[in-house]
């Protein structure tokens, strides 16, 4: 117990540290830029160091930009290979996504497919020309949707099984899961509103998203008619 009370600390004030920065960040960057150059940025960072301390200061943040993105490429690769994984226990047909491989402690098959996937996006993204830009209108309104709905089921769950045991309460409950709700609802809707009227590749950005979902939601349908519900499996 005391073990899960660390964790949420920890937790608790790694997020209030980040917010803290992250508005502190954003603070800088009106103050020395303003409104109006921020929006016309494609490199606010970069910009911001480039006024205050000439070429070297925005050499210095791109560089310390594109480190600190491996901390990302990493977690996504943590979480997102474990994902498959858990894909592949839970539905008999995509079981060789359930395989771990003991020696290197990873799920060796979901984490191919994860790295063909993210090749494949590389590729797009160099094809059409706006790479990473592209690559974030596409999945933005994506992002968010499904960050509502890991929201909206923690309703649907507290009404389905209220007598379950928990072991982590959510604080001020419903009212900080409804305001996770309604900030989540914001952002998809700024993002829809954004990509409406981006183009990768000569289509709509936000239709390509929905056609992704599309596609997902039909293989669901198709998982579900040849397997029937997730099977079981025992705890590891």
């Amino acid at each position: 117990m005391r073990r899960q009370g660390d964790i949420v600390r920890a937790l608790l004030w790694s997020i209030l540290l980040i917010t803290v920065l992250y508005l502190l960040v954003n603070w800088g960057y009106l103050r020395g830029l303003g409104f109006e150059r921020m929006a016309k940025s494609e490199a606010v960072a970069a910009d911001l160091m480039r006024a205050a301390f000439g070429a070297a200061g925005e050499k210095l943040v791109s560089a310390l930009v594109a480190l600190s993105a491996l901390t990302s490429i990493n977690a996504t690769m943590i979480v997102g290979a474990r994902t498959q994984y858990a894909l592949g226990r839970d539905w008999p047909l995509l079981a060789t996504l359930g395989i771990w491989d003991r020696a290197r402690g990873l799920p060796v098959r979901a984490m191919q497919l994860q790295n063909l996937t993210a090749l494949l996006l590389v590729l797009l993204g160099a094809w059409t020309g706006g790479g990473f830009r592209a690559m974030v209108e596409f999945t933005a309104p994506v992002f968010w949707l499904f960050f509502l709905l890991v929201g909206v089921a923690l309703f649907v769950l507290r009404g389905r099984e209220p007598r379950r045991a928990r072991p982590f309460r959510v604080p001020l409950y419903p009212l900080l899961p409804a305001l996770f709700c309604a900030s989540c609802a914001f952002m998809l809707w700024s993002s829809l509103s954004y990509v409406y009227s981006q183009a990768l590749g000569g289509f709509n950005a936000a239709w390509i998203g929905l056609g992704v979902l599309a596609v997902g939601a039909l293989l669901l349908a198709l998982l579900r008619a040849r397997s029937g519900a997730p099977a079981p499996h025992p705890a590891d």
